[in-house]
């Protein structure tokens, strides 16, 4: 991960020059979206160089985590569209990679042949499998500038304001 100093620095600056310039500027506001967006694109950055000699992005990952994780391994394209929040067409994309890898396979609903089911293969489990465990140094070294305590309210802050911004939930 490049430094992100620099960046937090500069980008305080730049916020304190502005709301001299512009009165009523809410700069807590601001700096708190800037900081979650720099600090969001630094970690999908190091997830992204994570991945990459697994022949895998983001949201090849993701979209395999999301089948992994269901109940029974399945979902469909449109499920993976909206929870993975992409597109049809790079969902199509992604399920062809992780078909043609042998780590997901394709079937017809049985209720609705129309419809598509997406499965996870035994492949794909052993895959996940594989790939976690050796992650999950990394992973909890991210957050040790954290107290325990600490961590959780930043967690329930984040899940807070997700909900928050949910268009689904506004009234």
């Amino acid at each position: 991960m490049s430094s992100l100093k620099p960046c937090v620095d500069a980008l305080y600056q730049g916020v304190d020059r502005v709301a001299d310039i512009i009165p009523g500027l809410p700069k807590c506001e601001v700096l708190l979206i800037r900081l979650l967006l720099l600090t969001g694109e630094a970690l999908q950055r190091d997830v992204e160089a994570k991945l990459k000699p697994f022949d895998m992005n983001d949201s090849d990952f993701r979209t395999l985590m999301m089948l992994y994780s269901s109940a029974d391994g399945s979902s469909t394209p449109s499920e993976l569209c909206a929870l993975a929040e992409q597109k049809p067409t790079n969902m199509t994309r992604i399920t062809n990679l992780l078909a043609k890898r042998g780590l997901i396979t394709r079937a017809h609903a049985t209720h609705d042949r129309r419809q598509v089911v997406l499965k996870i293969t035994a492949e794909g489990q052993h895959f996940v499998r594989q790939l976690l465990p050796p992650m999950f140094p990394e992973v909890i070294s991210k957050f040790t500038c954290f107290s325990e305590a600490e961590r959780k309210t930043f967690e329930q802050l984040l899940k807070k304001l997700a909900l928050h911004l949910d268009p689904a939930e506004t009234p």
